[in-house]
């Protein structure tokens, strides 16, 4: 969620869900801000992908963020993933198994 609060315009509307589904926590990360952009959907978990290179001076950070996220989501035998939406906005969800 820190994503959300240093890349979209003040005013944007964080929500976070756990569930349990199919012996697994899942939980949901969602906004409505301005998206990931669909080129970048399949790459964004790659290191150092940044949405705008160029808000780099403004906002700081490396492109690290998610592919750090993902990896420690693995190393608990869950995932990280981005889920498309129709409207404006993103979905992260994280899937780790409940023991």
């Amino acid at each position: 969620s820190n994503n959300t609060l240093q890349y979209n315009p003040k005013g944007t509307l964080v929500t976070v869900s756990l569930t349990a589904e199919n012996n697994q926590a899942v939980i949901d990360f969602s906004d409505n801000g301005i998206g990931v952009p669909p080129h970048l959907a399949d790459n964004i978990f790659k290191p150092f992908v940044r949405a705008d290179d160029s808000r780099n001076s403004r906002t700081g950070g490396s492109g690290l963020g998610l592919s750090i996220a993902k990896k420690i989501a693995e190393a608990h035998g869950g995932d990280l993933t981005l889920i498309p939406r129709q409207d404006k906005g993103s979905t992260f969800r994280i899937t780790i198994p409940i023991i």
